[in-house]
């Protein structure tokens, strides 16, 4: 960006730091012009006039036009426009020294017209610092002339009205050297000779004073032959009467601060403190910034420490105006006072005194807070009206109806400044007893206030013990009660907010305060608020920062959510009047889940329970736009389900269990679903049956984590239970687990038997996917023993069956085991396209773990035929989606292909300790033929590494846990020893 000054010498700064010369007087007459008449067009017939002003050559347009090119070659930046109407130069505010002193000379007198002298006088003098001598001194353009003069008597108005100024603000004694120069250099002038008479009057000089008017006198006389004006008569009357001529002001009152003290323990907001400081400290316009949030999240805290942080840049002051319960006229004439207005010039009238607030505020730069507004029109009475200032809301409320202010929601501190908090409140044993500190953050929901007080009873109390305070918080019935200190209580803070609702919303605060999930989708919130009025209802709480509105869901519906210390104020108000609307949400939850678990691919392999469709009491149309997309229904209300499993009777809450498992076993979340079956056999330890279910589910877990011995023992236990409640089709499938578990252990007769018996438990109308199942099963047990064409057999049949079903998901698991049994029959062309098949199939669908199988699959036969680049692209894939669902053992698997392909090219050292964290953890696992082909690997690393010893070992340990019959363990080993082969 290029500067350019014109008071004074033609100067040219391109770019900053560097001065730029022109030196063609034409070219330096053409940028002149330009710059007098920035940003206005200048007639092409003006500035040839003041090019030639003898007459142009007949080439003047081509030179006007070479002297244009020449100027932006020496000048980065110049902005020169040409139209119809001539040529005309861009220049910014701040890049011309003329626009700055007409900029800083217009700001001046509107502080003055304001009664604002101090800060009119500190315009004028940086309007008179842009010059630095004559106008384009040295440059001698008669075209200019005139122009020139206007300038200069733009100047020397300017100069007089500062020292104006300057005199009403009591500043005399610095002005008469100035002054005195002033009338050397312009005699006629009468304005600077009277105000150099009060100047002089003031310092006690009147006879000083009245030689400069008797001076003056004499000079008009003689060379105008005129009389002084009425303005120096004015002036020499009083100075002969011994007044001032010039009332001065009373004593200023800026700059004022009255900001509350910044508290010394404030902890963490550095997001929003910048994001706050950065708004109001734009300086453009009049920056307003609103904060809300729940009670007790810190906004008045907040609000002060970001005051602090910005009185820098609000040198004339800091206003801090407490709103909560104030009549606004006294808040308006409190203000007034505080900005020097005597108390009998306080107008009567509210819109009176907001206009001279107004007006005490024009040109300063101030910041206004207003903390813990209610009404929006309080807030706009109370809003500067010239740019410089800023103002900083705090409030409960959203403060919607305020239009163009920057909005701020304040939340609970984040985990790590709330354990800050803590630890400066309450000492150092908040490092020492962690665990008992989070139980205290939690039941805090890490809200500040809930903080301070508990940390200030810690404080008061040393030997109280962390772990006490959290058993009393953890209390729900007296966590409020427990959270008081002093004048300090949560309840009172939320009370507040809660006393400023009208009815309806009152009662639909404690209507949602009932409900204990998570959050609540807004279908659920005013089924549950069952009033006609609810959606109004619901607008105020979310106002009021008593309910909050989240945005929509993956299916497009609006959540809001109860933070828990304002759900636990609102059930502790009472049962509002009777309800059906906590029963409909209930029922229509459930029936939601049970529609959205039909839609997707069930494949967790224990039987869901019979049951009846449960009614469903909302509208067709929003039931299918909820459950459209099944995954993102689960996903939405996942935690909402977890919570209400653990709230209902055992038979209930294992039925939506089961509906929830669907989704949870498909996306691998074996966590939250280990821990709601967990929850679900406390509950049923009065109910064998249904605690049976339960166990062989967790069983289920423990297996897909690989935990193969335990998962067996308790596969046993639970099927001679489920056989003695004659649950023949839960104890079907448990056998079929069992048999897939005892194949991982390497008990391969074991396994043949226990899936022919899982297969004659099935009834003859079996689905499928049941036999299906039981098949793998049997096929695995075949192929382990070595009866390799009985087990094509079997995946034979198992396929055919899967084809008569138009499953993608059974075909091509189904092409999955066939694949395996063709490969280990010699048919690698048939093994490759049935896998290949079976990849593409399940690719389609949503069951990742079977794509994950397949995938492990398709890179051992790829590595078996010598398609070593797709055999580890296939591992690298099945391994991914294994971590991401959780399973172990395939994650294993994949993890050990894959270092033996690094044993291939040449990084053997780097294969070794991945292999022996492998070994280590199928060692674990009780995993026999896994351990066997992981040793087997191992020796190929070590002989590639020159380490004959450990490679002896290595064979050893694998010859001892090779079963000759294996023919799955000898198609893997030949998989895997491909891959360690250079490549």
């Amino acid at each position: 960006m290029a500067h350019f000054a014109v008071l004074g010498p033609l100067a040219v700064e391109s770019p900053p730091g560097r001065w730029a010369v022109l030196r063609g007087a034409r070219q330096r007459t053409l940028l002149a012009v330009l710059l007098l008449n920035a940003n206005q067009h200048v007639p092409v017939d003006v500035l040839v006039e003041a090019l030639w002003p003898d007459g142009p050559p007949k080439s003047h347009t081509s030179n006007l036009h070479t002297y244009l090119s020449r100027l932006r070659e020496r000048i980065d930046g110049l902005r020169v426009e040409h139209g119809p109407p001539g040529y005309r130069l861009r220049a910014g505010p701040d890049e011309l020294d003329l626009l700055v002193f007409r900029s800083a000379a217009a700001e001046g007198q509107a502080a003055a017209r304001a009664g604002d002298a101090v800060a009119a006088s500190r315009h004028y003098r940086r309007a008179l610092a842009q010059w630095r001598g004559p106008v384009l001194a040295g440059l001698h353009v008669p075209r200019l002339a005139a122009e020139v003069a206007r300038l200069e008597s733009e100047r020397l108005a300017v100069f007089e009205d500062c020292v104006d100024a300057e005199l009403t603000a009591g500043r005399h004694g610095e002005l008469t050297g100035e002054l005195q120069a002033m009338i050397a250099e312009q005699p006629l002038r009468e304005r600077p000779a009277a105000q150099l008479m009060i100047a002089l009057h003031r310092a006690g000089q009147q006879g000083k004073a009245l030689e400069v008017y008797r001076r003056l006198r004499t000079t008009l006389v003689e060379e105008l032959g005129v009389e002084p004006g009425a303005e120096a008569r004015r002036v020499h009357a009083a100075v002969l009467r011994g007044e001032d001529p010039v009332p001065q002001l009373p004593p200023p009152v800026w700059p004022v601060c009255q900001l509350p003290p910044d508290i010394g323990d404030f902890t963490g907001r550095d997001a929003e403190l910048a994001e706050l400081t950065g708004v109001l400290g734009a300086g453009t316009g009049v920056p307003v910034a609103v904060l809300s949030g729940e009670p007790g999240a810190g906004k008045s805290t907040l609000a002060v420490r970001a005051a602090h942080r910005l009185r820098a840049r609000f040198p004339d002051g800091q206003l801090y105006v407490p709103l909560a319960g104030r009549d606004i006229g006294a808040v308006l004439a409190d203000l007034l006072r505080a900005l020097g207005v005597p108390g009998p010039a306080v107008p009567d009238d509210v819109r009176a005194r907001a206009a001279v607030f107004r007006g005490r505020l024009t040109d300063r730069r101030v910041l206004v807070v207003l903390d813990d507004a209610v009404d929006p029109e309080h807030v706009r009475t109370l809003l500067p009206g010239t740019p410089g200032c800023a103002v900083l809301v705090t409030s409960r409320r959203r403060l919607s109806g305020l239009a163009g202010a920057h909005r701020l929601a304040l939340g609970p501190l984040s985990g790590a400044d709330a354990a800050e908090l803590l630890n400066r409140l309450a000492g150092a044993r908040v490092a020492r007893e962690r665990a008992d500190a989070e139980r205290i953050i939690t039941a805090c929901a890490r809200l500040p206030l809930a903080l301070r007080i508990a940390g200030s009873r810690l404080a008061i109390r040393p030997h109280l013990r962390l772990g006490e305070l959290a058993d009393r918080l953890e209390d729900e019935v007296r966590r409020l009660d427990e959270l008081t200190v002093s004048d300090l209580a949560v309840r009172s803070s939320i009370a507040l907010s809660y006393e400023g609702l009208r009815p309806p919303a009152r009662r639909a605060f404690r209507l949602l305060g009932r409900c204990r999930l998570a959050d609540l989708p807004a279908w659920a919130v005013t089924t549950l608020v069952d009033d006609p009025d609810a959606d109004e209802a619901v607008e105020e709480l979310v106002e009021a920062s008593l309910l909050e509105a989240r945005g929509a869901d993956a299916t497009g519906e609006g959540r809001y959510r109860m933070h828990d210390l304002v759900r636990l104020y609102a059930a502790e108000l009472g049962d509002p009047a009777p309800t059906e609307g906590l029963r409909t949400v209930l029922a229509a939850t459930l029936a939601l889940a049970d529609a959205a678990a039909a839609r997707l691919p069930r494949t967790v392999p224990m039987p869901s329970p019979a049951h009846e469709p449960p009614a469903q009491p909302l509208p067709r149309e929003l039931v299918e736009r909820l459950i459209a997309r099944p995954d993102d229904w689960f996903s939405a209300e996942r935690t909402n389900l977890l919570l209400l499993i653990g709230a209902l009777g055992a038979r209930d809450a294992l039925l939506l269990l089961d509906r929830l498992g669907v989704y949870l076993y498909l996306h691998g979340q074996y966590a939250d679903m280990r821990a709601a079956y967990e929850t679900v056999l406390v509950a049923a330890a009065e109910d064998p049956p249904l605690a049976a279910v339960a166990e062989a589910t967790l069983t289920l877990l423990r297996h897909a984590r690989g935990q193969y011995e335990e998962a067996a023992d308790r596969y046993r236990t639970c099927a001679k239970e489920l056989e003695a409640h004659g649950d023949r089709r839960a104890h079907a499938w448990v056998s079929a687990n069992l048999a897939h578990c005892l194949i991982g252990l390497g008990r391969a007769e074991e396994a043949l038997q226990t899936a022919a018996h899982a297969r004659e438990l099935f009834t003859v109308d079996g689905s499928a996917a049941e036999l299906g199942w039981v098949r793998a099963a049997e096929s695995a047990a075949l192929l382990r023993l070595g009866r390799i064409a009985a087990a094509r057999e079997v995946d034979r049949a198992a396929l055919a069956a899967a084809r008569e079903t138009g499953d993608g998901r059974v075909i091509g698991e189904a092409l999955h085991g066939f694949a395996w049994s063709s490969l280990l029959t010699g048919d690698d062309p048939g093994a490759a396209a049935a896998i290949a098949e079976s990849v593409d199939l399940l690719r389609g669908t949503k069951v990742r773990s079977a794509l994950a199988k397949s995938l492990r699959t398709l890179g051992a036969i790829s590595a078996a035929t010598g398609a070593r680049d797709a055999a580890t692209a296939a591992f690298g894939e099945a391994r991914e989606l294994a971590r991401e669902l959780d399973e172990r053992p395939r994650e294993l698997s994949c993890t050990r292909a894959l270092a033996a392909s690094w044993i291939g090219e040449g990084r053997a050292a780097q294969a070794i300790p991945v292999l022996r964290a492998c070994l280590d953890e199928f060692r674990e696992m009780g995993g026999r033929p896994a351990t066997g082909l992981t040793w087997l690997v191992l020796r190929r690393a070590y002989e590639a590494t020159g380490d004959e010893g450990s490679a002896a070992e290595a064979a050893a340990e694998a010859a001892a846990l090779v079963d000759p019959r294996d023919a799955s363990a000898a198609a893997l080993r030949r998989a895997l020893l491909a891959l360690t082969e250079p490549a």
